[in-house]
């Protein structure tokens, strides 16, 4: 039996295998700026990646395209199969659709659709977007939220996975442990213990459905350079005697 052509194209639509992940909905100050990640397959490291702006796919207009830089830059690494977009000096013009995209020749590009909402406001952010800390040390990251947002469930989400830690100790698969606790006013605290350097990568705080990314990068323990500076200073002190 033949499909209306209107079916035929949902059913195509619809069985394309599309691996891309990125944020469902992210907010952002206005004159302030975000970085996005897109996280895509393995197989696509050398495919050229792109921002596009629109509701809808088939219309959606390109704003930039890997290495480009400007109000909208992207970043691409392969190694880690992941790009950026970064938007600077967001304006209340920037929100809208947008999605993270990869070219893919003979067949349909892989993509993801999120949206952007700039606040002079926003009812969600982060103290810091790009957080550190050392090999089995701690580290917290504070997420903000308005007063409309106080009844919504709080989380800390892991980026590559979407694995999420909302208010209760558990232990994630690298060993260390998530922490959440909210002030039921206005923000909410993650203390992230033991960690490991695997626990480096996006994370991003989720407040009902919205979502703003946070980087975190573990460092090595410190420990055998302060050791070898230890060690260093003995022998001075011991020559001088």
């Amino acid at each position: 039996m033949a499909l209306p052509p209107i079916l035929l194209g949902v059913l195509l639509y619809t069985a394309e295998t599309l691996s891309m992940k990125t944020l469902d909905h992210v907010t952002v100050r206005e004159g302030g700026s975000v970085t996005i990640p897109c996280l895509y397959d393995s197989q696509y490291k050398l495919n050229s990646k792109f921002w596009c702006r629109g509701f809808t796919w088939t219309f959606c207009q390109i704003t930039a395209r890997a290495n480009d830089t400007g109000k909208w830059t992207i970043t691409d690494y392969p190694a880690h199969n992941i790009f950026t977009m970064k938007l600077n000096n967001a304006t209340s013009s920037d929100s809208g659709s947008y999605w993270c995209a990869v070219e893919i020749h003979a067949k349909p590009d892989d993509r993801k659709h999120l949206y952007l909402t700039v606040q002079q406001a926003p009812d969600v952010s982060v103290m810091n977007s790009s957080v550190f800390g050392h090999e089995g040390d701690n580290v917290s990251v504070q997420c903000f939220y308005t007063s409309g947002y106080q009844d919504k469930l709080k989380q800390w989400c892991r980026y590559k996975d979407k694995s999420c830690y909302t208010e209760k100790r558990t232990d994630t698969s690298q060993n260390s442990s998530v922490q959440i606790s909210d002030d039921g006013r206005s923000s909410f605290t993650v203390l992230m213990t033991g960690l490991r350097l695997s626990d480096s990568g996006w994370y991003f705080c989720s407040v009902g459905d919205l979502q703003v990314p946070v980087q975190l990068t573990v460092q090595k323990d410190n420990n055998t350079y302060k050791n070898a500076c230890k060690s260093f200073i003995s022998v001075i002190l011991w020559k001088s005697i």
